[in-house]
């Protein structure tokens, strides 16, 4: 694929990407800081370093209004000037995103704008809702999930909303760091599904 939408998510085993209570000031939840603990080697040479350094090669990013308006807006760059499309349901007169952020509100078309935009680069997805928009509108190619050995208990999941469509999922890649297995997963299409 010349240049996939690919998920990048921490995950607790019990499926929360945000503790509870995740709110600006609060981003994470309660104990939500518990999924990026991995990010302390992203420096390294090693697994988690890999990873990090392939998401920040990615020529475009997807996010959800709500990560967005949460990682309050990136400032407009969320890395090397990259365009970020931000797959909201509505735009209020006046808003305009900072920097390289624009608003999308059609999913196809945020898909659309950000293959183009990514050139050859795979394109980075971020945000609950954006990845399971893409996912029912069959635009998500692969999921890139950092799985933390915790459960949370309670907080925002990563795929409540689905709806009731079987997904079925390929691994194609596993690396195992400290307090972290990166799982990269390639969704597979309707037809190779059957």
């Amino acid at each position: 694929m010349r240049n996939p939408i690919r998920l990048y998510m921490s995950m607790s085993l019990d499926g929360c990407i945000a503790g509870p209570d995740d709110r600006p000031g609060q981003e994470l939840g309660r104990d939500g800081g518990r999924l990026f603990n991995w990010l302390d080697d992203r420096d390294s040479d090693g697994p988690s370093g890999q990873v990090y350094r392939e998401a920040l090669a990615t020529g475009a990013l997807i996010s959800g209004r709500r990560t967005f308006e949460l990682a309050r807006r990136w400032q407009g760059d969320h890395h090397d000037g990259v365009p970020i499309l931000v797959l909201t349901h509505q735009v209020d007169e006046g808003d305009v995103p900072p920097g390289h952020a624009r608003f999308v509100t059609d999913v196809d078309d945020c898909a659309h704008q950000a293959r183009a935009a990514a050139g050859d680069k795979p394109v980075m997805v971020h945000g609950a809702s954006a990845a399971q928009a893409l996912l029912r509108a069959g635009h998500l190619d692969e999921m890139e999930i950092h799985l933390i050995p915790v459960l949370l208990g309670e907080g925002r999941r990563l795929f409540d909303h689905l709806g009731t469509n079987h997904i079925e999922l390929d691994l194609v890649r596993r690396l195992d760091d400290r307090d972290v297995t990166h799982l990269r997963y390639r969704v597979r299409r309707s037809e190779e599904a059957a």
